[in-house]
């Protein structure tokens, strides 16, 4: 229960911080606050701290003006100081993320009468190695050992290299740069970047001589003191990879805030996901058989180091040929599917350009010769993993002048880099291999698992990929069973108005709070439409000339956005276009989306009419409010069709238990997209314009209905006549 000082104190900052930027109370805002005040103060936990009830998590829709950073912030803060915790708020975009740290915070903190202190974190490879940067000032190599398999490092980038890497350490030793990629006032190419920055296996820490003016380890130190950490959903799911408080604190010891929520879910997957190139491992692996005489003259005179040096020859020989047959067995394994692709559809996939394809296992269930082949690579990568492990174990206590390793420091300090490269090399393919050998929990949805072909620098390579089709028990054992408690928040996180896609994705449970709050919008502004242009898109050339005929019939003033559900009809309307046409459209593929605003808004500003051509990306992030947007058209209902490995073999498996792909996937997703991209359209209180729908199916379907019911409730218009909602 809230207690009433709590209470006091959220009521009180919510007064202040009103009347100081001039705001009125929204009635969804105030909802929200009670929400998450009530769920965490709720929460029962022992006299340490450990958290015993299950009802932790508090699930909020709030539609675009509900002012939720606001409210979560007032709501979440006082209630974990006052339980000692930490507050980490994640989004899922680096935009909302330098909202929330650039705008939200310093006035929450200005006007809310609470004290609290707050930080950034970011990831160790955002942040600058102070090591590397001096290596690379004196001109020498920045990792002289890596240049044994990057033949391309610093040592060859030139004048350009160098004068960023002086002017880099003039900016960061006068504290006008405090070593973040991001804050560099230019864009750093990856490569670049790649020689100046570390990784957690890399880093020395405390035995690093540069320790003190570490880039990364200020930033640590700041985050110890914050009540509140600002972090990305990329971040805290990399940090409960490494087992939680690596970099951020101990879960037990946090309230979560994830905004932009209904990312979570594929965000998580794709932390889960492995590759395995089979070429590019025989390159490293024949490069460090080159390289063992050198190693073993540099590092064999420390006894376990030259022990498991001694390994290497044995576990390279038995590499080397698995990995050729392996090989050739992905490549029969795909040229027989393909003889049978006409008959058993979704099993071979082309994609790409230059022949690349791919060949998608059903079911994830691959065939008992790859899975053998694979249970013997496991072993091997295991036991490499764990000798590369050892090493660079021993080579990281040689840097510490207390431990005695018998390796002197100048000898274990320019080999580390290489060993934990390595070591992660052997640790990933530990990881695929595994996921391949591995027969799938029946009860569970299965992995997808897939083969990639394509070139790589006009060779051919094969990967083998893995991947969970859904994170939700790892969520719900990683994340929300390990949380003291946490906040999920969208503008969209219903799927036709119910929340069981999320659940059901994200691993939330029943038991937990979800609300949908009431938008401050008066949404009957706006008017929807499905105009007599509409037709049914399974027609495409009848479809295209629908949406030509549509934007002939647009008003020169009008400033629209449209959305193309594929960038092969986008360029065919766009092509069609008569020349006075095409001079008002905006096409996404011909600039940076930055600048296409950018001269949208122009337009706008000048009195003239512009016409924005989009893709997915457009349906979601572009905030175009007033006079900049007043009409959104949408070209197709947004369904996706599931032919990516991951996507396709969750479809699978949903119709193996006797369910439907189609209404239990697309329709739900189709739905959220659709709200997301209507959403573009009223983004203040006083905004107005029409949205129209140029697919007929949303009429003509049986899930059509249920599409428009979980929209908000705008004006219908039907063929140019205006609808009464029941």
């Amino acid at each position: 229960m809230l207690e009433q000082d709590l209470k006091d104190e959220i009521q009180g900052a919510y007064r202040q911080v009103l009347e100081a930027l001039g705001l009125t109370p929204r009635y969804g805002q105030r909802l929200m606050i009670a929400e998450i005040a009530n769920t965490l103060a709720e929460i029962e936990a022992d006299d340490s701290g450990k958290r015993l009830s299950n009802e932790h998590v508090c699930v909020l829709e709030a539609g675009t003006g509900t002012g939720k950073t606001l409210a979560y912030l007032l709501a979440a803060l006082p209630v974990a100081k006052a339980r000692g915790k930490r507050l980490v708020v994640a989004t899922a975009t680096i935009a909302l993320q330098e909202q929330v740290l650039h705008q939200d915070l310093p006035a929450l903190k200005a006007h809310s009468g609470l004290s609290f202190d707050y930080a950034l974190a970011k990831g160790r490879g955002r942040y600058l190695c102070v090591a590397k940067l001096d290596q690379a000032l004196d001109g020498a190599e920045v990792n002289p050992t890596l240049s044994l398999f990057e033949q391309a490092l610093a040592s060859r980038e030139g004048d350009d290299f160098h004068a960023l890497v002086k002017e880099m350490a003039e900016a960061y030793g006068a504290g006008r740069w405090e070593g973040d990629r991001d804050s560099w006032p230019i864009t750093i190419e990856n490569h670049q970047w790649g020689q100046l920055t570390t990784d957690h296996r890399q880093c020395t820490n405390r035995r690093c001589g540069h320790f003190g003016a570490c880039a990364f380890f200020r930033a640590r130190r700041d985050l110890e003191n914050a009540d509140i950490i600002v972090a990305n959903h990329d971040l805290v799911l990399a940090d409960l990879a490494l087992g939680g408080g690596v970099v951020l604190p101990s879960p037990q010891d946090c309230i979560y805030i994830f905004d932009e929520g209904h990312h979570l879910p594929d965000k998580a997957i794709e932390h889960f996901t492995h590759h395995f190139a089979v070429n590019g491992a025989l390159r490293w692996l024949r490069t460090l058989k080159k390289s063992l005489t050198e190693l073993n003259a540099n590092l064999g005179v420390q006894p376990t180091l030259a022990r498991l040096l001694g390994g290497f020859p044995e576990a390279i020989a038995a590499l080397e040929p698995r990995l050729g047959e392996i090989f050739a067995l992905g490549h029969q394994l795909a040229e027989a599917e393909e003889k049978l692709a006409q008959k058993r559809p979704g099993r071979y996939v082309r994609e790409g350009e230059e022949g690349n394809r791919q060949h998608r296992f059903p079911l994830g269930e691959v065939p008992v010769e790859l899975r053998d082949q694979a249970g013997g690579l496991v072993t091997i990568f295991a036991e490499l993993s764990r000798s590369l492990e050892s090493m660079a174990d021993i080579l990281r206590e040689s840097l510490d002048p207390d431990k005695h390793t018998g390796l002197p420091r100048e000898q274990a300090e320019p080999w580390l880099p290489l060993v934990s490269l390595l070591q992660g090399r052997a640790q990933e393919a530990h990881g695929l291999w595994l996921a391949m050998s591995e027969q799938d929990d029946p009860k569970e949805p299965p992995r997808a698992r897939w083969l990639s072909f394509e070139q790589v620098q006009g060779d051919p390579e094969l990967t083998f990929s893995a991947s969970p089709v859904s994170a939700a028990s790892t969520l719900a054992r990683t994340l929300w069973g390990s949380c003291f408690g946490a906040v999920v928040t969208s503008a969209t996180l219903t799927a036709l108005g119910r929340f069981e896609r999320l659940q059901e994705r994200a691993g939330l449970a029943n038991r937990y709070r979800y609300q949908r709050l009431p938008s401050p919008f008066d949404y009957s502004r706006a008017v929807l439409s499905v105009p007599r242009e509409a037709v049914d898109p399974g027609d495409r050339e009848a479809h295209e000339r629908a949406i030509v005929n549509f934007i002939a019939g647009l008003e020169d003033s009008e400033a629209v956005l449209m959305l193309f559900s594929s960038r092969a009809q986008l360029r065919a309307v766009e092509k069609a276009l008569p020349k006075a046409m095409k001079e008002r459209v905006l096409a996404q593929d011909r600039m940076p989306k930055r600048e296409l605003l950018e001269r949208h808004r122009e337009r706008i500003d000048a009195g003239q009419g512009s016409t924005l051509f989009g893709l997915a990306s457009f349906a979601e992030g572009i905030d175009l409010p007033g006079k900049y947007l007043t009409h959104v058209v949408v070209t197709r209902l947004p369904f996706s069709v599931p032919d990516d490995p991951v996507g396709a073999t969750l479809a699978e498996w949903i119709e193996s238990r006797g369910g439907n792909p189609f209404m239990h996937i697309a329709v739900p997703d189709a739905s959220i997209k659709l709200v997301q991209a209507c959403g573009r359209l009223i983004r203040k209180e006083s905004d107005r314009g029409r949205i129209t729908l140029l697919d007929r199916r949303v009429l003509t379907r049986r899930y059509g209905a249920a599409l428009l019911d979980a929209l908000p409730p705008f004006q219908r218009e039907i063929d140019g006549s205006t609808v009464r909602r029941a």
